[in-house]
């Protein structure tokens, strides 16, 4: 009788996770990836999601589809409510556990209130297709909302659009609204118009894109404020309740918050027993393995990875499929029988951000790009890095069809009518 395979478990169907078993594709072993979702998300364009540029099917894929040429590959749609580390097996909220000879934990991040988790109910994040979805119908629904009220104080509030952090997913959330915003507003509504649409955009810092350097940080400033976007800076969230949000001393009356601000890891340092910097992400050795435990490796979001100069790996996708491949390679070094550990070598490409329509900022380290030329580099590189042909044809046709018209396709509001006295009718989008 043939000896079982070495069976490797990788929890999680995002950018690491498909990485690391894609990097597995020629092992003679047997490999199990588990997500509670059946499909893999491209985070990067998930704010067009909820702007209503793109719809769901064109930047999400049914893992099975991505993973169905791998004949060593299982997928199973699972909730994963634990590890025991000491028997080697990956607990499962509806089923037996599942045994492993290597872990691999890609399970990504989650929204961070700083303490003040009540928030969540006002200020929804941006962290996969339900808040995306969610936040677009939000949003269509405020524009709604405006066109019956004839209340001033109340059509500004549900016209006020806050966003807060302006990292960035900020600063593309608000860039996108108020294109969005102006767009809708222009000759498809008779009670509201472009001009009493307000976003905000509400930072701690002292600029925007902190991460980017000042000169690219300036340009996107002047960018948002060119779109209308007013911008807070230095201004710390003290409240946010249904009616708005407070920030300093100041009061924003609004029917619409954003979380941009924060992201907090997966609970896998909790499954594991494992050490956590202040977000809650796993502690782990150059190589990525969990210390004490070689057999188990924690890749992207989830992972606290300090890069040679001490600087923290950025939570990126970039990184998290680096990572990925890195800690496939580093279990089958494992099961060569090779002592010798390599350190994880990330090869930071560069950061990228949108602002609108032909305003983009790219920072690849010794060169810099803003304008018209770095919101196409940008435009090619999310495109080129869509799983498949089909996706690439379709965001690339959408995104066409906008610049052209300024009409988004998009502008479905599902989840059920609104909650008013009349029915209301869902927008075509034509």
């Amino acid at each position: 009788m043939a000896a079982p395979k070495h069976r490797i478990i990788i929890i999680g169907g995002g950018f690491g996770g498909i990485a690391a078993a894609q990097a597995l594709a020629r092992a003679d072993v047997e490999v199990l990836l588990i997500d509670r979702r059946n499909h893999h998300l491209f985070q990067p364009l998930l704010y067009q999601v909820a702007t209503a540029s793109l719809s769901p099917s064109e930047i999400a894929w049914p893992i099975r589809h991505i993973l169905r040429k791998q004949r060593n590959v299982r997928v199973i749609m699972a909730t994963v409510t634990g590890v025991d580390v000491a028997n080697r097996e990956v607990l499962i909220e509806d089923g037996a556990p599942e045994r492993y000879d290597n872990l691999i934990i890609a399970t990504g991040a989650q929204h961070a209130y700083f303490g003040n988790d009540q928030w969540e109910e006002f200020a929804p994040g941006l962290k996969t297709l339900e808040d995306a979805t969610a936040i677009r119908r939000k949003l269509l629904l405020a524009f709604e909302a405006a066109e019956r009220e004839f209340d001033p104080r109340k059509r500004r509030a549900l016209l006020t659009f806050a966003i807060i952090g302006a990292g960035p997913t900020g600063v593309e959330m608000a860039g996108a609204i108020s294109e969005l915003g102006r767009a809708s507003l222009a000759g498809q509504f008779r009670t509201i118009a472009p001009e009493d649409l307000r976003v905000v955009l509400i930072e701690g810092a002292d600029r925007v894109l902190l991460n980017f350097k000042p000169e690219l940080s300036a340009y996107a400033l002047k960018s948002l404020e060119d779109l209308g976007v007013e911008v807070e800076l230095g201004q710390m969230v003290k409240a946010i309740d249904e009616e708005g949000v407070t920030f300093g001393e100041k009061r924003l009356a609004t029917k619409t918050v954003i979380w941009a601000a924060g992201v907090a890891a997966s609970p896998a340092a909790k499954w594991l027993g494992a050490e956590a910097d202040r977000s809650g992400r796993v502690k782990v050795e150059p190589d990525l393995s969990v210390p004490g435990h070689p057999e188990i490796f924690v890749v992207g979001d989830t992972a606290s990875i300090a890069k040679p100069d001490g600087k923290p790996v950025p939570g990126v996708a970039p990184a998290a499929k680096q990572a990925g491949t890195h800690a496939a390679q580093a279990v089958m070094r494992q099961i060569a029988g090779e002592s010798a550990k390599q350190p994880f070598d990330y090869d930071h490409a560069g950061d990228l951000a949108t602002i609108g329509k032909q305003a983009a900022v790219i920072d690849f380290g010794g060169i810099t790009l803003k304008g018209w030329i770095a919101w196409w580099v940008w435009g090619i590189a999310h495109i080129y890095f869509l799983v498949d042909v089909k996706n690439r044809i379709f965001v690339a046709m959408s995104w066409l069809w906008i610049y052209l018209t300024g009409q988004r396709s998009a502008r479905l509001i599902t989840h059920g009518l609104a909650p008013t006295a009349e029915p209301m009718q869902e927008i075509d989008g034509k």
